[in-house]
């Protein structure tokens, strides 16, 4: 196996097979057998909106971080199926016709989006994907796979970030990672809020900043740990991190680490650093610190590693542990306690007529038509409200909670930003494509406009996310409709 990185798609070499000229394949099937069934019915000029929006916050938070925008258009510009396709789906007994027309197929629609780094809440569309009826289903899975589980991660570094502070955090997560969901895993840690990664691939493709220390093996390969210590710092002498928890913190690791230090002194160097990856991190950390200050080593930093997450860094802080740098690997890689974020991507219109999914629960029903989102600001620019509008409304007075009718709220004399931007139109990138630590820096722009009560992780409030009057109506007008012909049959 051949790994091959061009743009941000992976073209991986498997026995001959291509996957980066055969992309159209990132799909599920229903996406493909309902592609064909528009083909046969003569629809293939049949134009359709979808929008892609999420119900739930993943962890209980108080916001979303919206990212993957960039991956998710970088990938859709090479999504064509190849030859080695074309032929795998004729042995699956595709209607020769039907694939006739994928061999020329492209993504010629227009897509408005959000900025990647905004800061998002449910049921708003992120993504308003326009286009014929083919083209805008067909691109559903590879939407749906890449945002949703960057936007999970980056949201999962935003808290951790949160809890840290100024202090510096470390993506550690690579060998915990959802296979090669680890590269866009690193650059979503990034976005939310990390400062490093270990992960050379992502940092190389990306532009990340790419840190390591040093493992146990290596210290366990020598005869002692003083011996281990000293020949790693005799190759890095400028960037030495040495790690003090392989055999006893405070009666080996430290000492040994103190007497290398002072020999790294002694040469014109600087140890930069010790991490500690077991044991009572808050404790063993202000031993360390006080050890090394002892020494006339306080220049060194200290590290730790070991299961951390938001919360537990919120707790080592809260115990004045003088860390200063976080680790973080597993719980933040995986989107630990939530494995995946819920966002869909629901038809709102076809053929010219709004269109919605309707169902007992009011939650699940969706809205219908082509629509715009409006963000609406106090004076010193805080976040008070977003609305849900339908495309032609440019002036909104009141705003109606989604599902509770007889809940409003006045926005008619704030400051309105629309939150949604053509970043594809017909078929061409319009975007202007940002390094990922300028959509960290707008992360950070757009997270302290956010009142403090919506960025908590005990109960947060709950943001205001409303629809127009019109759109409500809108979306009642067809409820009754479809409950009248139900009605009648």
């Amino acid at each position: 196996m051949v790994f091959i990185y061009r743009n941000i798609a992976f073209a991986i070499q498997i026995k001959g097979k291509n996957m980066e000229a055969n992309l159209g394949l990132f799909t599920d099937k229903y996406e493909l057998t309902m592609a064909q069934a528009y083909f046969k019915g003569g629809r293939v000029h049949s134009e359709a909106v979808f929008d892609y929006f999420f119900r739930n916050l993943p962890f209980q938070n108080g916001f979303l971080v919206f990212a993957g925008l960039q991956d998710f258009l970088s990938l859709l510009q090479d999504f064509s199926f190849g030859e080695e396709s074309i032929d795998f789906l004729h042995r699956d007994h595709f209607d020769p016709d039907f694939l006739d027309y994928l061999k020329s197929f492209r993504f010629n629609g227009t897509i408005r989006a959000m900025r990647e780094g905004e800061i998002v809440f449910p049921y708003e569309p992120l993504i308003r994907v326009e286009g014929t009826l083919i083209e805008t289903q067909i691109i559903e899975t590879l939407l749906l796979n890449i945002l949703n589980f960057e936007s999970l991660i980056a949201t999962k570094a935003a808290r951790v970030r949160l809890a840290a502070g100024d202090r510096a955090i470390s993506d550690f997560g690579l060998r915990r990672a959802h296979g090669l969901g680890g590269i866009h895993a690193s650059r979503a840690a990034v976005i939310g809020g990390c400062n490093s990664t270990s992960n050379v691939l992502a940092a190389f493709r990306y532009g990340l900043t790419p840190v390591g220390t040093i493992a146990h093996s290596f210290i366990q390969s020598f005869a002692d740990e003083l011996s281990a210590f000293r020949e790693y710092a005799r190759f890095n002498p400028d960037t030495c991190f040495l790690l003090v928890d392989t055999y006893d913190t405070l009666n080996s690791g430290i000492p040994n680490a103190i007497t290398v230090a002072k020999e790294l002194e002694r040469d014109g160097h600087r140890l930069v650093g010790i991490r500690i990856d077991s044991g009572d991190l808050a404790y063993l950390s202000k031993r360390a610190r006080q050890m090394l200050d002892e020494a006339g080593l306080d220049y060194v930093k200290i590290s730790v590693s070991n299961q951390l997450d938001e919360r537990v860094i919120k707790s080592l802080i809260e115990q004045g542990a003088p860390i200063d740098l976080f680790g973080v690997g597993t719980r933040l890689i995986t989107g630990q306690p939530d494995s995946a974020l819920d966002g869909v991507y629901k038809l709102a219109l076809a053929e010219g007529e709004p269109r919605m999914k309707i169902s007992d629960s009011l939650s699940k029903t969706t809205l219908p038509g082509k629509k715009n989102v409006f963000r609406y600001s106090n004076g010193e620019g805080g976040f008070l409200a977003d609305a849900i509008v339908l495309e032609d409304e440019t002036k909104i007075e009141y705003i109606y909670h989604p599902f509770e009718k007889e809940k409003h709220f006045r926005v008619a004399n704030f400051h309105k930003e629309a939150l949604l931007h053509p970043v594809v139109v017909n078929g061409e990138i319009v975007l202007p494509f940002k390094s990922v630590s300028e959509i960290a820096s707008f992360v950070r722009e757009r997270l302290a406009l956010l009142p403090p009560e919506h960025k908590r992780f005990e109960y947060p409030h709950i943001y205001k996310v409303g629809i127009s009057k019109k759109l409500r109506n809108l979306r009642d007008i067809i409820v009754k409709q479809h409950l009248g012909e139900d009605e009648e049959v």
